[in-house]
């Protein structure tokens, strides 16, 4: 019997979705068409950490939308680079109103959130990969990130 070619593959568009929240780290991710919509999101317990290692040579990040330069100098090599696991709005404090997670020069334990970022209406916490101070702050607030792009210098001591 042939298959109705009206009815969407809804299986397929949910494996599809779900891939692309796995490629991307996005915690949710939704379609829509004039008929229909389906919505695919990961269970909230679920944490996304950036990558990080101290780097030994300068890094680039992919098309920095920043008001600073994001290349390393030299003296900055021993630095643990911290970047953005995904694309979205940077937030450096939990809410409006709300001190800043960190300061320039202030210390942070392994662990600590460092940022939020949000995507597609989900918060995303950006953790500290090591203990440290902070030695520079490269976003401001509420301004876009790309995937991959530095967001803090931490000296681990």
């Amino acid at each position: 019997m042939p298959k109705d070619t009206k009815t969407p593959d809804y299986a397929h568009h949910i494996r599809t979705l779900a891939q692309l929240l796995q490629e991307t780290q996005l915690g949710e991710i939704e379609y829509e068409t004039e008929t229909w919509r389906i919505r695919v999101a990961l269970p909230p317990a679920i944490p996304i950490t950036s990558t990080v290692a101290p780097t030994s040579h300068p890094v680039s990040a992919p098309a920095p939308h920043t008001q600073d330069d994001n290349s390393a100098t030299e003296e900055e090599t021993h630095l643990s680079v911290v970047t953005s696991p995904l694309v979205g709005t940077v937030y450096r404090a939990p809410e409006p109103n709300a001190p800043p997670f960190i300061q320039q020069g202030g210390n942070v334990k392994e662990g600590d959130t460092l940022f939020i970022i949000e995507a597609m209406k989900t918060m995303n916490p950006v953790k500290a990969p090591c203990a440290g101070v902070i030695e520079k702050i490269l976003v401001t607030d509420a301004s876009p990130v790309e995937y991959g792009e530095k967001l803090v210098l931490i000296d681990p001591r």
